[in-house]
């Protein structure tokens, strides 16, 4: 080996002893910078506003100021006023936990853990952050005034329940079912879809899921008003739903709601008219199938319960004819029954516009007694006169509904179906 080849190896050790020296000089002033940038007593730009307290002296003999060399970039924080964009929620409170810092032997470059935060869009920071869930992040829809024709506070005893997650309608309405039963007054159950923001009656069996709840109990129907039996049972079911469903749930002041709930019995009582006219034979009876025959050209359709019932364009019923003998109508029997009188009931509470449809029953009514040879007449088998029918109409139909308008609940409306039935 030649005196050039032995100098040239040297160089080249002196060389990588040199570099491999540089390196480990360098790693040593990043490692000693990043303790003094990330060490526990750092104040917190983001928590104090910008306003930094004087440093804390370490426990070493001799204080030491960190200083980044030119050769670092620069790390960049918020200035004392300016607003940042949240990347995970709100700042742990006193009782949680701070994200874990690197051990000193753990740190990376700094321009690596802590980029510039003008360089990101916060569309950017959301990608990247570790715990960030897009279902949790969409926003939950607000939700108007649930509509009195659902739950009305007139109407209804109303506790407002707000759930952490959706739930599943079944999972609500069969948690405390079992309860529920005992009680003799109807319970309410509306929800929000947050699909259409739109409240409405939550249905046993479907697919949908709610977090915002309304559930009422109605304070009265034609059974009578709201008992303390029946609202102690009801406030200790929802309480317990509540706390199966881990929700909150807003229970209004009891003081006064049996009350209310006699009070509004009593103006259904004084309301609460069902105006029959009676058609008897004079002497033969009626066919069965000439009833069906004339129902059904009046446009009335027979119902499971006995009678054959006119309905609206919408669906509601207006005014029935039933058997004035105990036998019901039935498919079955109205080819050989036979029967001595009718009866046309109107029930004014639920009926809507009770003075038209008064007078498209008593057509109908005149309209059978030709057809059947019979005569109109009242509870005591006393003949119908037209001026005896008219008084029938306003003291009967037309003061009682508009005696529900006044109060605010109107004859056929949502809360006056549910209230007289």
């Amino acid at each position: 080996m030649t005196e050039l080849q032995i100098g040239l190896i040297g160089l080249g050790a002196v060389a990588v002893v040199s570099v491999f020296a540089y390196n480990k000089w360098q790693e040593h002033r990043h490692r000693k910078v990043a303790e003094q940038v990330l060490r526990a007593d750092h104040d917190d730009v983001l928590l104090t506003g910008g306003q930094q307290s004087p440093p804390k002296p370490r426990e070493s003999d001799a204080p030491v100021k960190p200083t980044i060399s030119d050769e670092m970039p620069p790390v960049i924080l918020p200035a004392a006023g300016e607003r940042r964009e949240p990347v995970l929620g709100d700042l742990p409170g006193d009782d949680e936990q701070l994200p874990r810092i690197p051990l000193p032997d753990e740190v990376v470059p700094v321009e690596t853990v802590l980029p510039p935060l003008s360089d990101a869009t916060p569309g950017d920071v959301a990608a990247k952050a570790p715990f960030a869930d897009s279902s949790d992040d969409e926003p939950v829809p607000p939700a108007g005034e649930v509509p009195n024709s659902l739950v009305d506070p007139r109407v209804d005893y109303i506790v407002v329940m707000e759930l952490v997650e959706p739930e599943a309608v079944d999972d609500i309405l069969f948690a405390q079912r079992d309860a529920l039963r005992r009680i003799g007054k109807p319970v309410i159950w509306v929800g929000f879809n947050e699909r259409t923001r739109e409240w409405e009656t939550m249905v046993a069996g479907s697919e949908r899921a709610y977090r915002r709840l309304r559930i009422a109990l109605q304070l009265a129907d034609r059974r009578g008003p709201l008992s303390e039996a029946d609202l102690t049972v009801f406030v200790a079911a929802v309480q317990g739903l509540a706390d199966d469903l881990m929700a909150v749930a807003d229970m209004p002041a009891h003081q006064g709601v049996l009350e209310q709930a006699v009070a509004l019995d009593r103006f259904c009582a004084d309301v609460d008219l069902e105006i029959g006219v009676h058609l008897i034979s004079r002497g033969t009876p009626f066919a069965g199938t000439k009833v069906r025959s004339l129902a059904e050209a009046a446009g009335m359709t027979l119902m499971p319960d006995g009678s054959f019932t006119r309905f609206d364009d919408d669906g509601r019923a207006q005014f029935k004819l039933q058997n004035f003998e105990d036998n019901p109508f039935t498919a079955e029997a109205m080819r050989s029954l036979t029967t001595h009188g009718l009866t046309f009931l109107l029930d004014v509470p639920r009926v809507d516009h009770g003075e038209p449809v008064f007078f498209k029953m008593l057509d109908n009514a005149k309209r059978f007694a030709e057809h059947l040879q019979g005569q109109l007449v009242d509870d005591n088998r006393q003949p119908l006169n037209d001026a005896q029918l008219d008084n029938i109409r306003r003291q009967y139909v037309v003061k009682p509904q508009l005696a529900m308008q006044t109060f605010g609940l109107p004859a056929g409306s949502p809360q006056a179906l549910r209230l007289f039935s």
